[in-house]
């Protein structure tokens, strides 16, 4: 194991052509959780590259070649011999035991308990870190962020890979009842689903215990593959599911539905801006400290809109909504109504708006 390690030691590492992130890395030991090709490898290879080289051990865990007993014999004693002040492991394993450096760096898809560690979340890119893979800002911009969506991996894929990349790509980082359950999620976007739906349809095309397909929705969720967003004031309610990026539509399931689409990928820009959201009937996102709703419309017209307004001005009056936002895909404007402030905002001027 000690050849192994003063390989790792004294191999380059790279992070090419890399783009800022709003997560950023300091002097802390952190724990980055986040999704396969969400940029987790990317963000601590960039920080170890502003540092002295000889200070740092970086350790992919997932090579196949580490004997985690091995390791876990070795790592405290190479570190100390070598003066080691940064560790890293990257794709972290809960039975490899942490050796006594200044900082440690662990990146997972699990969310692990450990204190010592300050845990943050890495999802993939949002509509602004998007941005910086572009080489204009016009409209252009908004429609590769529909085609690519938010893993900064994708801008290096040829578009007929793009697909094959995904689902080879969740393949190899879920287990086999995960991915049909994501596939599953995937036709049902943006719409109300429940686990025991997910067991119904799934037992017609495979032998599953309804305990083990619970646990791996469960950990679907956990690991943020997926998004399930509570009906207000009905947590018993079935909730809606989201997916943690807009681009597995299109790679695990031939069905279209541009609005189920666009109300994915607005409600992943409330994700990561960490506001408070529910849904109601009617109601794509009810935001309760702000007293505000959300419908998103990509291809809205006035008519429709008066129409939408009327069914849900009983909500409007009983919550005291003071603002409702109208997000479409190029229309602004505003309309008036008696109860509350109406706007009309296309996506990226919303996206890039907070």
């Amino acid at each position: 194991m000690e050849i192994l390690l003063e390989e790792f030691y004294k191999t380059d590492i790279n992070a090419e052509k890399f783009h800022a992130r709003k997560l950023f890395i300091d002097d802390l030991s952190y724990q980055i959780n986040g999704i396969t090709q969400s940029g987790k490898t990317k963000l601590v290879k960039n920080y170890l590259l502003g540092l002295k080289k000889s200070t740092y051990l970086y350790i992919d865990c997932n090579d196949i070649r580490i004997d985690i007993t091995l390791l876990n014999n070795s790592l405290t004693s190479f570190c100390n011999k070598n003066k080691i002040d940064i560790l890293v492991l990257d794709n972290y394993r809960e039975e490899i035991k942490f050796a006594n450096v200044s900082q440690l760096i662990i990146t997972s898809q699990v969310q692990y308990k450990i204190d010592v560690l300050h845990q943050v979340q890495l999802f993939p890119l949002d509509y602004e870190e998007f941005l910086a893979y572009e080489h204009k800002y016009d409209s252009s911009a908004l429609n590769h962020f529909f085609q690519l969506g938010g893993f900064p991996s994708m801008h290096k894929v040829n578009a007929d890979e793009r697909n094959l990349y995904l689902q080879k790509s969740l393949q190899y980082s879920l287990g086999d009842i995960e991915f049909d359950i994501l596939c599953l999620c995937a036709k049902f976007m943006s719409q109300k689903l429940s686990a025991f739906t997910i067991y119904e349809r799934l037992k017609l095309s495979r032998k599953i215990s309804k305990d083990k397909l619970y646990k791996s929705f469960d950990n679907l969720h956990l690991k943020n593959y997926i998004h399930l967003l509570a009906k207000f004031e009905h947590s018993r309610a079935t909730k809606k599911v989201y997916l943690c990026d807009t681009s597995l539509k299109s790679a695990l399931t031939v069905e279209k539905n541009f609005g189920r689409l666009f109300e994915n990928m607005v409600f992943l820009e409330l994700l990561k801006s960490n506001r408070a959201c529910f849904y109601e009937e009617e109601i794509d996102f009810y935001l309760p400290r702000s007293h505000e709703i959300i419908l998103c419309k990509p291809f809205v017209d006035e008519r429709r809109l008066f129409k939408k307004l009327e069914s849900i001005e009983a909500f409007i009056f009983t919550h005291s909504i003071k603002k409702v936002t109208v997000i479409t895909m190029n229309k602004e404007g505003n309309i008036s109504h008696p109860l509350s402030q109406v706007d009309i905002i296309p996506f990226d001027i919303w996206a890039l708006g907070d």
